[in-house]
């Protein structure tokens, strides 16, 4: 029996993190996106801490405009609170979902705030 579309992100998400870890010099962001809004957090595996986080749903984020708009200003957002607690370099975790849209506009917008990956 095919797998649902819920498996096969949760089946693409398992491979892709078994080659991805965040460290304290270099920590994972990773995203979610749902239909309606997106998230994203900068965490450390290693003491398993979120060290920034930044979604659609808050303040101070731009909400006008298309979904792919809104990405990419969460992306600055997680980008500035990023850069002021001196993260500058993070590992991409796409988290089962393809780069492509909402995704890569979060990481354009990120890296458009000044994180490197």
């Amino acid at each position: 029996m095919a797998l649902s579309k819920v498996e096969k992100r949760q089946k693409i998400k398992r491979r892709v993190r078994r080659n991805i870890f965040g460290t304290e010099t270099k920590p994972r962001l990773s995203v979610y996106r749902s239909n309606k809004e997106i998230y994203a957090q900068i965490i450390d595996d290693n003491s398993g801490v979120t060290l920034a986080s930044a979604s659609s749903r808050e303040k101070g984020v731009n909400v006008e405009g298309t979904k792919s708009e809104v990405s990419a200003s969460v992306g600055k957002v997680l980008a500035a609170k990023a850069v002021a607690k001196g993260i500058e370099t993070v590992v991409f975790d796409r988290n089962g979902f393809v780069y492509h849209g909402r995704i890569k506009a979060l990481a354009d917008g990120a890296r458009e705030g000044g994180l490197k990956f």
